[in-house]
């Protein structure tokens, strides 16, 4: 296991599931201010451990649905212990980010430093674009690790 030394941000997401693609929106714009060290990525999660097992520094944002209000941004520091199983939680069949660090963990593979930030949705049907509440969440989030960034 051989870590880089700066922070790697991880937006996961499905583009096809309005907040549920927070994640995504979130990595797409950080690149775009020219973050070098980031990833969007759709739900897979071999490729999801192997990114945090090659890193040190990880920071991953996904849509929460937990019963917080909309735009809720909620941290947690999966490198001192579990994650919620509760917060992350995905339809019938999906695994979710809380089971997949899990995963890693079990496997040895979690990064020494793991940030998990959600941000709380509101609509995750079938359909593009961000609810007013979760898009507000997220381009606060931006601007605070942008300015990680430069």
């Amino acid at each position: 296991m051989s870590h880089a030394t700066t922070t790697f941000y991880i937006g996961l997401g499905a583009d096809n599931r309005h907040d549920g693609s927070v994640g995504l929106w979130l990595a797409r714009a950080l690149a775009a201010r020219g973050a070098t060290q980031c990833l969007a990525l759709s739900r897979d999660d071999a490729a999801l451990i192997e990114t945090m097992d090659t890193h040190s520094d990880v920071i991953l944002v996904d849509a929460t649905q937990s019963g917080h209000a909309p735009g809720t941004v909620r941290r947690f520091d999966a490198s001192a212990g579990p994650v919620p199983l509760d917060v992350f939680r995905h339809p019938a069949g999906s695994v979710g980010v809380a089971e997949t660090v899990e995963t890693a963990r079990a496997m040895g593979c979690l990064p020494p430093r793991l940030t998990l930030i959600g941000i709380e949705g509101q609509d995750f049907s079938v359909g593009t674009g961000l609810s007013p509440q979760v898009e507000w969440a997220a381009a606060r989030l931006l601007e605070e690790l942008s300015h990680k960034i430069i």
